[in-house]
């Protein structure tokens, strides 16, 4: 079994527009919290699922001091390891691990540089 898509982020330069036009191009409910020199919002996945209850949560901010990007989080049993395999397989560590709470997170580039995140539920 593969390792499930959990969260997923869209960030850039004004996350009160973001959390405007996402909020009314999907119907997305976006609880908007400050977080370190902007605003992030969290998607809940509850209050986004489709009929069959398929559907992830994701966040919706302003990425300070770094261009905006959009990525997905995946979960892995171990941020270290995951990290030390993407480098293995020609990526690139970007972050972590790092603990954020009831959470661990780690970032990469893949080997074409797209930022691939990771989290290990606590």
């Amino acid at each position: 079994m593969g390792q499930p898509v959990v969260h997923f982020e869209v960030m850039g330069d004004d996350a009160g527009k973001l959390h405007s036009f996402y909020s009314a191009m999907f119907d997305w409910k976006i609880n908007a919290m400050p977080m370190g020199e902007g605003t992030y919002g969290m998607v809940g996945r509850e209050e986004n699922l489709n009929p069959a209850g398929i559907g992830i949560g994701g966040g919706v901010g302003a990425a300070a001091g770094v261009p905006g990007y959009v990525t997905f989080y995946v979960e892995v049993p171990d941020v270290e390891e995951a990290l030390a395999q993407a480098a293995s397989l020609g990526g690139k560590r970007l972050t972590g691990p790092d603990n954020m709470g009831p959470v661990e997170m780690g970032t990469f580039l893949d080997p074409e540089g797209h930022m691939i995140g990771l989290v290990k539920s606590g």
